[in-house]
């Protein structure tokens, strides 16, 4: 069982979680572990039913789905029985009026869809995740220099679960560099698996970039993958300016997380959202919506 803070009607709430029976034998029985090592987490397990995810015949889950967790159609540019594949589905683009950009200047955005978990005054050596991972954040990107440059600032993690809005934008007007990949496995990101496996984030595939920012200095984006997730692809153009609320771009099926770090003294994230992450909950966030400002 999942609980976080809904901040919109301040009460916390259940996550509904696609495939948790499965998720729970996978990560909680021997038999699981060792399947999971053995086949699960690989890439060819998460390549192979990205593959399915992409066919016509992927298709007959999409009304399930909808039907299952509730996701309002109503919301899409597309129609139901337009989407050609489930990945066409799960990657779908939403009507503008839905998911409407802060455009402040000096409010920093939530970069994605999911459930938030925020960290100040960060030591690059012992980022402490939620569910009791420590992380390096040299080990996240594999660049000291680069990470020197975040010592002591801001730390969001962002969880997409299946069931989200899966494209991911950019929080301010600014430049971005060019995206490197590091290779890696496929585990799950959710805190079922985060509780179980050591160090997620810095074993999972992910692909990090720097973002030059108009308004909060340099913040670094690393997306991370899953389990079945197909691929995690890049939309925008590197090095040419983009406006706050611009497509950075987006994860084929599977839950996924988006990594933040600011630099010192650039931003303060809102007080409720610290709050719920030191009481050891995450916060249910949208794309565009305020999360701190700018100092």
């Amino acid at each position: 069982m999942i609980k976080y803070y809904n901040r919109k009607n301040n009460k916390y709430e259940i996550e509904k979680i696609a495939g948790d029976k499965y998720l729970n034998w996978i990560y909680s029985s021997p038999i699981g572990m060792s399947l999971l090592e053995i086949i699960i987490k690989k890439k060819f397990f998460s390549k192979a039913y990205g593959y399915f995810c992409d066919s016509k015949a992927s298709r007959k889950k999409i009304n399930t789905f909808i039907n299952d967790f509730n996701i309002d159609a109503s919301m899409f540019e597309k129609k139901v029985n337009e989407f050609k594949s489930f990945n066409d589905f799960f990657t779908r683009k939403l009507k503008k009026q839905f998911r409407p950009i802060d455009i402040d200047s000096g409010s920093v955005i939530s970069p994605g869809d999911g459930k938030l978990i925020a960290y100040e005054n960060i030591k690059l050596n012992k980022i402490v995740h939620i569910k009791g991972g420590i992380y390096k954040l040299n080990e996240l990107i594999n660049n000291k220099d680069i990470a020197k440059e975040f010592s002591g600032g801001t730390c969001l993690i962002l969880r997409l679960c299946p069931t989200d809005y899966h494209r991911y934008h950019f929080i301010d007007s600014g430049i971005c560099t060019e995206t490197l990949k590091i290779s890696g496995d496929y585990y799950s990101v959710n805190p079922i698996a985060l509780g179980k496996v050591p160090e997620i984030f810095c074993r999972n595939e992910r692909k990090w970039s720097v973002f030059d920012t108009d308004n909060f200095g340099r913040a670094l984006y690393i997306e991370v993958g899953a389990t079945c997730v197909g691929s995690i692809i890049q939309t925008y153009k590197p090095k040419i300016s983009v406006t706050k609320g611009d497509e950075k771009g987006y994860f084929k099926f599977g839950g996924s997380t988006i990594i933040m770090m600011f630099q010192k003294d650039k931003i303060k994230i809102d007080s409720d959202i610290i709050y719920q992450t030191q009481k050891g909950f995450e916060t249910k966030v949208v794309m565009g919506e305020k999360i701190g400002c700018k100092i």
